[in-house]
């Protein structure tokens, strides 16, 4: 078994990814950290964990984690903060697999203009690997060869407005089909677990209950890295529902003039596509996602319809916020760097009801 860790631990990406790894089959949890949090039991802070051998884990310093014995490390904190702990694990020859935006986006300058920083580490930047598996398999393999040659690893996970909408699009968007002098128009709306856990004015109950909004109209920190994935600009708008987790992506793809595409062969399009993935899941013709259907799982659904009127195709994912589009990536990803099953400690059945 492989020796691991999480980094923000106490968050709720964090306490995801240590839900899964406490049960995983192949990773050892051997300690978490959250610095605001020292030494308080993981039980106490989370009763879902009592009764438990994880529940009784006390929450360490980044720094006590930094001095423990790891194979890997789970990095679930704020951007920004990345940038300066990936560098001390790296140096260590702990393989990290990073759940922060630090080392998503390829250009640097791309990077400080979304997050106001500049990136201070361009030669990790530029040997991390993508960690959207479907999408990038070719990384995960590298990313793999690195672990087995003893080679430095990071793996930089994809963020979950990116996952689900990506998922969404790249099967049209990559086909001589689509038209690009129409922006992807992706309408995405998402749990509050995705703000994370700071307070805020916008999460709080009154302002949520009974309230669908909108936020990040135009300057959603997420497009440079959808476009990236994509190749193409877009137009990404995030809405928030008063859901505890979840995201739907509903991604319009403009057809070409000339093309006289069915229903049937765009399906048949995205089946071929993802056929042999894991946990991304085209579903019937006319059916589909709904976020209670992905809940607690590391699957995405997919389904697709052709506007014939318009000459629009549209696509629409779903995925849980917290596990496909964190934790549950995650792992996924550090089961492929090291040479796991891919599927091996993630949960196959959502929540029935």
């Amino acid at each position: 078994m492989k020796n691991v860790g999480v980094v923000g631990a106490a968050g709720y990406a964090g306490i995801q990814a240590v839900a899964i790894l406490a049960n995983h089959p192949e990773f050892n949890l051997v300690t978490i950290a959250s610095d605001s949090n020292e030494g308080t039991a993981l039980e106490e802070l989370y009763p879902a964990f009592t009764q438990t051998e994880a529940g009784k884990m006390k929450f360490a310093t980044t720094d006590e984690v930094l001095a423990a014995d790891l194979d890997a490390v789970f990095l679930a904190v704020p951007h920004k903060a990345s940038l300066s702990i990936t560098p001390k694990f790296v140096e260590k020859g702990v393989r990290v697999i990073d759940l922060s935006a630090d080392f998503r986006l390829e250009d640097p300058q791309v990077y400080e203009k979304w997050y106001g920083v500049p990136h201070t580490e361009l030669e990790l930047l530029k040997n991390r690997d993508f960690g959207l598996p479907e999408l990038f398999p070719e990384d995960m393999a590298r990313a793999h060869q690195k672990q087995e040659a003893g080679e430095d690893v990071v793996v930089a996970c994809a963020g979950c407005y990116v996952t689900a909408s990506s998922l969404a699009a790249k099967p049209f968007v990559s086909s001589d089909w689509f038209d690009d002098c129409m922006p992807p128009v992706i309408d995405a709306i998402s749990g509050l677990t995705g703000a994370g856990k700071k307070a805020a004015a916008k999460t709080m109950y009154v302002n949520v209950a009974q309230n669908y909004s909108v936020y990040g109209v135009a300057s959603h920190r997420h497009t440079p890295e959808i476009e990236q994935i994509l190749g193409t600009n877009v137009v990404f708008t995030p809405h928030l529902a008063p859901a505890n987790r979840g995201i739907l992506s509903t991604v319009t793809m403009k057809l070409k003039g000339d093309v006289q595409l069915s229903a049937e062969e765009l399906h048949e399009r995205y089946a071929k596509f993802y056929e042999g993935s894991e946990f991304v899941k085209v579903l019937p013709l006319g059916q589909f996602p709904q976020t209670s259907n992905v809940a607690g799982t590391n699957f995405a659904h997919i389904g697709v319809a052709v506007n014939e009127e318009r000459g629009v195709v549209i696509a629409v994912a779903a995925i849980d916020n917290l596990v496909k589009g964190a934790a549950g990536q995650a792992v996924q990803c550090a089961n492929l760097v090291f040479g796991f099953a891919e599927n091996a400690g993630l949960d196959k059945v959502a929540l029935p009801v």
